[in-house]
């Protein structure tokens, strides 16, 4: 089975590699062409487009920013979408909402072909590490065919129903991530504020019950000030946004997903996107930066505040 991988970005690049070195007949393509690069290395065929890769494989892996950037790249709502997605089975790996991929699955059922979600739960290192966690919905044929495709990139695969039960399930996941992360930073942030040795409170935090591998993987990364990304805040922001939204229309709370939105998109507005999740440690110190300025403001001309 010819295996096509579309999409070599800070997750696709790293899990692509670990199907090449696996021996999967894989042919890949990348927006940016050096991106491929270490793929042709590790025995990988580059195409020249999309379209390329739909004719040389059976599976179609896509890690994909966006819906957008899924559209444009298996041609919907253009002639060539048919001819790329009949008698293959189209597997979107990254994080879309629910509703899109409903949407997607069936204009791509209805064009001959088939359809599995197999959305991932991990960063760049576990990418790296072959320690993903897959999700999978779709019908169980497709699924059948998928699952053992993803074994040099997961540790563990779950079939999650029909589709979009697997991006529902990511979705909850994230929730907790991202709450959990927030509340790591938040922590570590008090701590210093109270004049405590930052390093020593980690300490504590990984020797107690309540530290995890993301703590242990974040805790670092917070002390070194190492903003390095892993998951970046653009993309936890877009993920926030997508449970906000899958929450609204159940009518379901989300109190403390709101509040780290707030946060994740204060972060992405001072510049710091690019970087890891981390980074919304600038967003809280900018909150107790402009609290002290109300408590204490500024003496204006000639004295008066």
């Amino acid at each position: 089975m010819h295996v096509g991988f579309i999409g070599l970005g800070v997750m696709g690049q790293p899990m692509a590699l670990r199907l090449a070195r696996a021996g999967t007949p894989l042919v890949v393509w990348n927006r940016t062409a050096e991106r491929a690069a270490p793929l042709r290395v590790a025995g990988a065929a580059v195409a020249a487009d999309p379209g390329e890769v739909f004719a040389r494989a059976d599976v179609v892996l896509l890690m994909l920013t966006d819906g957008p950037a899924l559209d444009a790249v298996l041609g919907r709502g253009t002639p060539a979408f048919a001819g790329r997605v009949a008698g293959r089975v189209v597997v979107p790996m990254g994080t879309t909402a629910p509703e899109y991929s409903r949407g997607l699955e069936a204009e791509v059922r209805a064009a001959g072909g088939s359809y599995v979600e197999a959305p991932v739960s991990g960063s760049r290192v576990p990418a790296e590490q072959g320690d993903l966690v897959a999700m999978l919905a779709g019908e169980d044929t497709a699924v059948d065919r998928v699952r053992p495709l993803l074994a040099p990139m997961c540790r563990e695969v779950f079939r999650c129903g029909p589709a979009p039960h697997a991006l529902l399930t990511k979705l909850s996941v994230n929730l907790f991530l991202i709450t959990l992360v927030t509340g790591l930073t938040e922590a570590y942030h008090f701590a210093g504020r109270q004049g405590l040795d930052r390093r020593l409170f980690l300490d504590v935090l990984g020797a107690g019950p309540m530290a995890s591998a993301v703590s242990r993987t974040k805790a670092p990364k917070l002390l070194a000030g190492d903003f390095a990304v892993q998951a970046a805040a653009l993309d936890v922001l877009k993920n926030n946004r997508l449970i906000a939204e899958a929450a609204r229309a159940s009518g379901t709370a989300s109190p403390l997903l709101d509040v780290c939105h707030a946060l994740y998109r204060e972060t992405v507005a001072l510049g710091h996107g690019g970087e890891d999740m981390v980074a919304v440690l600038r967003a809280i110190e900018s909150r107790t930066t402009a609290q002290a300025e109300e408590r204490h403001p500024s003496p204006g001309p000639l004295g008066m505040p």
